[in-house]
């Protein structure tokens, strides 16, 4: 079970002068790790996480801190998510460059996505690239 595929939605945000990397995750089959699309799966974990950071909005406004990498779904594996997500994010929410962080957080994972929506549109899932 420890290399099985880890599903995370995570959003890079900035509110009253400091930073927040809330996350949400779930448990995937072995086979779902290298798919396409995230599917249903990543549609409940976007939409459960950005109704956290709604609830946020109460604390004071909102801004995104990594422009359209901002929400983003990742696979990794359990163990990866264990031992090295934890410090990737305080290392960032404590000042840690963005871009780099990005990057860091795309050389983890199996897959990634942004998640994006435009009007009329259903939300969208693009493979993260980083340059």
């Amino acid at each position: 079970m420890a290399d099985a595929p880890y599903l995370i939605a995570m959003a890079f945000l900035e509110q009253n002068g400091g930073r927040a990397l809330p996350l949400a995750g779930k448990s995937l089959g072995a086979a779902a790790g290298g798919s396409e699309d995230p599917g249903e799966d990543g549609r409940a974990l976007a939409l459960e996480l950005l109704l956290r950071v709604w609830q946020r909005s109460d604390e004071g406004p909102l801004r995104r801190a990594a422009a359209g990498a901002s929400l983003l779904l990742v696979v990794m594996p359990m163990e990866v998510m264990n031992d090295q997500l934890p410090a990737l994010k305080a290392a960032w929410i404590a000042g840690g460059d963005t871009e780099t962080t990005v990057q860091r957080l795309q050389s983890l994972a199996v897959r990634a996505w942004t998640v994006a929506v435009s009007k009329y549109e259903p939300v969208s899932f693009t493979p993260l690239t980083t340059p």
